[in-house]
């Protein structure tokens, strides 16, 4: 985020902000999968008790919808 400032307040060209501003996203998106994934594993898959696998799967529901908006 700093660099997309940086070339911001030096007037960087358009395309460069842009290029920048998709590097963040893929990182961005890249982790969110990343903690969904370990989510799913530890709190659904290998969760032992239903009750907890079940309230697990309705976060996760709740945070891709969010992410999804």
């Amino acid at each position: 985020m700093e660099g997309i400032e940086r070339a911001l307040e030096a007037e960087a060209g358009c395309a460069e902000v842009l290029r920048q501003i998709a590097a963040v996203r893929g990182a961005v998106s890249g982790l969110t999968a990343e903690v969904m994934e370990d989510h799913l594993q530890e709190h659904v898959l290998a969760e032992p008790a239903e009750a907890a696998r079940r309230q697990a799967g309705e976060e996760m529901i709740e945070v891709i919808r969010a992410y999804l908006k």
